[in-house]
């Protein structure tokens, strides 16, 4: 997938309103929120896309053993389906593609970043009535399964590698040099994982000044998530800037401005100089 065309204006609205609709509901569906990212990433993702994407992942779970018990036996069960029978996994250049953080190119490719395969554990493993959940370990997305007294953990970037005594420590300690706290293995709600891939997409887009579309519709996406950073309205703002939007721009850094004065004068008075200047570069 080269540089995906957005979907049309109307069409990127509908998706917003769905968007914003599942994350607000009652139990926001994991898999239909990274799907709907995926079509606001990919205007050729249509309906009968999102509905095949939803029809692999019961196709999958469907193909795992009737109840496994134990939850080693889960996460056994999930690595020779997904990583051995049918190649999900990830390297290294993965986090360098855009699709690597979209469902359906990951169900596609078979390849993602950890979060997205973990996703596809997490989606798989569920629809076959598995106890497992997301683990947001610091730098690197696992999934558990079972009770946290005797929590089995499995990393699909590698295959669903079942984890032993010391891995987890060891991935967090490579990923941040900081020992693993117990509170790191809690299970991560829905909206914090799909709040985690827009994140990583929001990276992606900064890392590529020239891919600011991309970054501008991540924050719109992550803005309607029911709780967010206000800092989010100020990165969207400065987008608009870069993407010479000025005026619109500016009228984002006011409203920021606005928030922040009520506990910092100092910092939204740079923020209305930041609003200036964005003016300033209409004349």
């Amino acid at each position: 997938m080269r540089h995906p065309h957005p979907p049309p204006p109307e069409r990127s609205a509908e998706l917003r309103r769905r968007f914003a609709e599942e994350a607000r509901s009652e139990r926001p569906d994991l898999s239909a929120l990274c799907l709907l990212v995926g079509a606001e990433a990919d205007g050729t993702l249509d309906e009968a896309g999102l509905d095949a994407a939803q029809m692999e992942l019961d196709r999958l779970a469907g193909q795992l053993p009737f109840r496994p018990g134990t939850p080693r036996a889960w996460a056994v069960a999930l690595r020779d389906l997904l990583g051995e029978r049918y190649g999900f996994h990830g390297v290294a250049a993965d986090y360098r593609r855009l699709e690597s953080s979209l469902l359906h190119e990951v169900l596609r490719r078979r390849r993602g970043l950890p979060i997205l395969l973990s996703v596809v554990w997490l989606e798989v493993a569920r629809r076959a009535g598995a106890p497992v959940y997301g683990v947001a370990l610091p730098g690197h997305f696992v999934v558990g399964f079972g009770p946290q007294e005797g929590q089995v953990l499995a990393d699909p970037f590698d295959g669903g590698r079942v984890l032993t005594g010391g891995d987890a420590e060891m991935l967090v300690a490579g990923a941040t040099g900081a020992p693993l706290h117990p509170s790191m293995l809690e299970p991560a709600a829905p909206l914090d994982v799909v709040s985690r891939v827009l994140n990583n997409i929001r990276a992606w887009a900064a890392a590529r000044p020239e891919r600011s579309d991309v970054g501008l519709w991540a924050v719109d996406l992550a803005l309607l998530l029911p709780s967010h950073p206000a800092r989010l309205r100020y990165e969207r703002a400065q987008l608009l800037v870069q993407r010479g939007e000025f005026v619109a721009g500016a009228v984002e850094l006011d409203a920021y401005a606005e928030v922040v004065g009520a506990v910092d004068e100092v910092a939204a008075e740079r923020v209305r100089a930041e609003a200036r200047a964005a003016r300033a570069m209409l004349n």
